[in-house]
C-alpha cells in the first residue's frame, strides 16, 4: 500500500524511457530503417546514462 506514492527513482525512469525507445524502434523497423535507427541511437544514449547512474 504504501508503495502506490512512491516516486520513481531516475534510474527506473530512464528504463522505461529505454524499453518504450526499444519497443518503438522494433516497430518502425518493418516501415521505415532510418527511423528505426535513430530510436535505436536514442535507445543507446539512454541505456549510457542508466550506466553511469550505477
Amino acid at each position: 500500500m504504501f508503495g502506490l506514492f512512491k516516486k520513481k527513482t531516475e534510474k527506473e525512469k530512464l528504463q522505461e524511457a529505454y524499453a518504450k525507445k526499444l519497443s518503438e524502434a522494433h516497430k518502425v523497423s518493418h516501415v521505415n530503417r532510418t527511423q528505426s535507427d535513430k530510436l535505436m541511437a536514442e535507445a543507446e544514449e539512454i541505456a549510457k546514462k542508466i550506466e553511469s547512474l550505477n
